[in-house]
């Protein structure tokens, strides 16, 4: 009955404090006011999994009320970073701001949440990816991070893994290279026997860090695809020296169009006269 009555005591301290809470200030969101964690443990008097399910299913009624609403909702993170943090094995809130997050979203509350997933639950490899993306392509890119994040599921013996994911720390390492020391990184995995299964992943691999922008049924049309296809399977095969396909290789590098179209503006400005200067030329030789 004691323990009752000090459970009863902490949901009205905390249904309290978000019915009284102004909003938060400088921003334009109507959002109550989240206590620190901290706080709200001492009051939980040792009931945190209970506490944090409560402030997590009032984020989700928030949350639904945005979008029917339609006001923005930007503090899903911040509940969800303060129901793990008073349960730390709470894996709803993990899979869900993971899931929902757009992985460019500017708002980077969602960070701490994923990283203690990651932390939490090595094994739930989706749990990483979701970190991983938002650490590649959030508004603050670290792709060395996000690899060392997603490395550890290369040798994993889970067998749910599919193989892009198990060499997608690859993917985040070559990005943060530049194009000559990428290809020459992915022509020494090729001759690697740990990656040996992966071959056709570094034609594509290949084929996007030389510029092309091909998916699909489009790869295996395309000639430049083909040639990359052959170059690789030629120097793994041992019939065309490593040398000879890295510079064939590098030599295929695609120009990007914004470089095209800013060389071509570039070329038209020094090419067009100067009309001004022709005027008052004129004009001087007419006075």
């Amino acid at each position: 009955m004691r323990f009752l009555a000090v459970i009863i005591f902490a949901i009205a301290v905390i249904a309290a404090a978000f019915h009284f809470a102004k909003p938060l200030p400088g921003t334009n969101f109507d959002e109550s006011f989240l206590p620190k964690a901290s706080t709200v443990h001492y009051v939980a008097a040792g009931h945190d999994a209970s506490v944090a399910g409560l402030f997590w299913i009032k984020g989700l009624t928030e949350l639904g009320e945005s979008y029917l609403t339609g006001k923005e909702n930007a503090y899903l993170g911040h509940v969800a970073e303060l129901s793990t943090s008073l349960d730390s094995l709470f894996y709803t809130p993990y899979y869900f701001v993971g899931g929902v997050t757009p992985i460019d979203a500017p708002d980077t509350s969602d960070f701490s949440v994923l990283r203690r997933a990651s932390r939490v639950y090595p094994e739930k490899w989706r749990l990483s990816l979701y970190y991983a993306l938002r650490l590649a392509r959030g508004p603050y890119p670290n792709k060395s991070e996000a690899a060392n994040v997603m490395r550890k599921y290369f040798d994993s013996p889970d067998t749910t893994i599919p193989d892009h994911i198990r060499t997608i720390y690859r993917s985040f390492e070559l990005d943060s290279m530049q194009t000559e020391t990428a290809l020459e990184t992915i022509l020494n995995d090729v001759m690697q026997p740990r990656f040996k299964k992966f071959r056709k992943s570094f034609y594509t691999k290949i084929t996007k860090l030389l510029g092309y922008k091909l998916f699909g049924e489009d790869l295996e049309k395309n000639e430049d695809y083909q040639k990359i296809k052959m170059l690789v399977d030629g120097m793994a095969d041992g019939k065309i020296h490593p040398a000879i396909v890295y510079r064939e290789l590098l030599a295929m590098k695609k120009i990007q169009d914004e470089k095209i179209a800013e060389e071509a503006k570039k070329a038209t400005d020094i090419s067009e006269p100067v009309t001004g200067n022709e005027n008052a030329t004129d004009s001087t030789a007419t006075e």
